[in-house]
């Protein structure tokens, strides 16, 4: 009787690159702060966009309906030779009832020596499961982040957006993986994708109030203007998530203050109807420095006295 490979197959010598995360720490949606508010400073802020996109990584899958490469795929409950004479049948491209390949399922649970033998196996890297996502997505989803890499190294088109309109690096920002988002920058995601919401990555972080990424990516020269599809910046974003930090954070970088919404709103006048007395400062200090100085005009009597009488 042969073995059953352990759940996870064997450790190939590249595994865990990124030093991994807890997997699920950050998928509950009650963990993501704009999703349950905090009194009068979130209120409504993240309603304007559907954050079902990010409620549900993982793969609800039963054994019962999957063919036995997708099993593997899933569980890894085969030998390596068995699979190896599974992937030599014209099914490998196969995919099950929610359109799942068994590339998508093998990124999606980290099973990373099965995706080694698909990629050397030239399976399609491009097919959509049921919502669109590709086998990549998934990887960076579920923050398999070594699945993502090996995907990434044969040729994998990082921007391919799925229904929700999110490309790989949205989820990379969401999951506030530094790391796998600098690495899909570095093959050559488009850092100003927007998903149906209008939300590029920048103005998905700062409306999840997730201040390392808005850093990351301010660093990496996100467009600080870029509007969602209410016409809001990132600052109006961070005012009304009552983000302080991040609002001050934006200001350092110049950004434009009198910029309206489809509403005709600022992020002040956010600020005033939510009664955020820090944030109202800091705009009004950011206004005042911005100001021209004229005082060194105004100081001379003689240019005063001048002017009244012309």
């Amino acid at each position: 009787m042969v073995a059953e490979v352990s759940p996870k197959l064997a450790a190939s010598p590249m595994k865990k690159p990124f030093g991994f995360r807890g997997k699920m720490g950050k998928w509950c949606c009650c963990c993501f702060p704009c999703c349950r508010g905090s009194g009068k400073n979130n209120m409504g802020a993240w309603r304007d966009h559907d954050d079902s996109a990010f409620t549900e990584p993982r793969y609800h899958v039963r054994r019962e309906d999957l063919g036995k490469l997708h099993r593997a795929a899933w569980w890894g409950e085969v030998p390596r030779a068995d699979l190896i004479v599974m992937l030599r049948g014209p099914g490998i491209n196969k995919r099950d009832k929610k359109k799942r390949t068994a590339l998508h399922l093998a990124c999606a649970n980290g099973n990373s020596e099965v995706v080694s033998l698909l990629l050397d196996r030239q399976c399609q890297l491009h097919v959509f499961d049921s919502k669109k996502r590709t086998a990549l997505i998934k990887a960076v989803q579920c923050q398999e982040d070594e699945c993502a890499l090996m995907l990434l190294q044969h040729g994998t088109d990082p921007n391919l957006p799925d229904m929700y309109g999110n490309t790989a690096l949205h989820y990379a920002v969401y999951n506030e993986d530094k790391l796998m988002a600098k690495t899909l920058l570095l093959y050559g995601a488009d850092i100003e994708s927007k998903n149906k919401g209008g939300l590029t990555p920048l103005l998905l972080a700062v409306h999840g109030q997730k201040q390392r990424m808005v850093k990351f990516l301010i660093k990496k020269k996100a467009n600080l203007n870029a509007l969602d599809r209410f016409g809001r910046t990132a600052l109006i974003l961070a005012v009304r998530c009552g983000s302080a930090s991040i609002v001050s954070l934006l200001l350092q970088q110049n950004i434009d203050v009198f910029s309206q919404d489809v509403f005709g709103q600022t992020a002040e006048d956010y600020a005033v109807s939510s009664h955020h007395s820090i944030i109202c400062q800091l705009l009004s200090d950011y206004k005042e420095n911005q100001m021209p100085n004229n005082s060194s005009g105004n100081s001379n009597p003689e240019s005063d006295s001048r002017t009244r009488h012309k």
